[in-house]
């Protein structure tokens, strides 16, 4: 295989940016998380030192984007059509001066949204690059790379078969491996409870460096995910890269219980972003949130590591992670 998609922490030429833009979505939450991702797209601009291509869905999304944002150096307003913000899972995966598009059925049939089945198509041609689409479904979520084909991922959500129907994990390593150069998979087992993305691997374990991987650990008494996160950390430890270097895990503190409406909301401080010079951090709760901060400057010493408020977004069922993309250096 010649081609793999490269680590989150080697250079980009852009990071793309969803930008909420449907108030019927929103609702009271709309102007609180164009806030937050406001300053997610400033961030990323000034310390982050990335060309922001920020994407809107809707004309009220546009005009409330230029609103906010429209004299900030390095952040271009891009229009165009999604359902929601998740360009993540919408979005194509970037193989260098390439992209890989995939169907998308929202999130196993949850929330098929107007457009969400184009993002891959309409990001690719803004980007100028060559979009090879692949008969399956997969979110950008569901994996995580570490630049040399070795492939993070849960079978909660890729073998989940409300995406995929009859995939086994040889079938689905074969499709990872032609689609995005694999040549390694490494499988997890539940994600985050009250995830509808059903468990994507970018809310529970994250390559941080070569041969290392960040898990929350649970933070506080009662909470959802501890269980979720030991049986990753254990899995883990016993694991090698596709150099065959055995892994190290790093424990990140959990944002802990976060309320929803219907259970514990899936906040995790594991859904940060790696920009070109520094680290963005979603925060739900001050404490464990400084305690993560700290845990991520000590991986990350050649970036800064900025905690920002993600609680409006999070509403939406994301973080930071979800709505971005980035696109790599050619």
């Amino acid at each position: 295989m010649s081609f793999v998609v490269p680590a989150e922490w080697a250079p980009h030429r852009a990071m793309w940016l969803g930008f909420p833009s449907h108030a019927a979505l929103w609702a009271d939450d709309l102007p609180a998380a164009q806030a937050e991702v406001a300053a997610l797209a400033r961030a990323l601009a000034g310390p982050g030192g990335e060309r922001v291509r920020l994407m809107t869905g809707h004309p009220d999304g546009e005009a409330a984007a230029h609103a906010l944002l429209g004299d900030v150096a390095g952040i271009e307003i891009v229009p165009g059509r999604f359902g929601d913000i998740w360009l993540r899972d919408t979005g194509p995966i970037f193989r260098g001066d390439a992209a890989a598009g995939f169907r998308f059925n929202g999130w196993g049939g949850k929330y098929e949204l107007e457009h969400d089945d184009t993002v891959a198509a309409q990001i690719a041609q803004a980007a100028g690059v060559a979009l090879t689409e692949n008969d399956f479904i997969l979110e950008g979520g569901a994996v995580d790379h570490d630049g040399i084909g070795t492939v993070l991922t849960t079978g909660q959500c890729v073998l989940n078969p409300n995406r995929n129907p009859g995939w086994t994990q040889a079938v689905a390593e074969a499709a990872l491996a032609a689609s995005l150069g694999a040549r390694k998979v490494l499988w997890l087992g539940e994600g985050l409870r009250g995830d509808h993305t059903d468990g994507h691997v970018d809310n529970l374990a994250r390559f941080v460096a070569p041969a290392t991987v960040a898990i929350p650990v649970a933070w506080g008494r009662g909470d959802p995910n501890a269980e979720a996160f030991d049986d990753a950390a254990r899995r883990l430890a016993g694991m090698t890269d596709t150099q065959g270097t055995r892994l190290k895990v790093v424990r990140i503190p959990s944002p802990g219980w976060i309320d929803g409406d219907d259970g514990p909301k899936p906040a995790s401080h594991m859904n940060f972003l790696i920009a070109n010079r520094a680290v963005i951090v979603p925060i739900y709760e001050p404490r464990p949130g400084e305690f993560a901060v700290e845990v991520l400057k000590a991986l990350f010493p050649d970036r800064a590591v900025i905690g920002l408020p993600s609680s409006a977004i999070l509403t939406g069922g994301g973080s930071f992670h979800c709505i971005t993309q980035q696109e790599p250096a050619r």
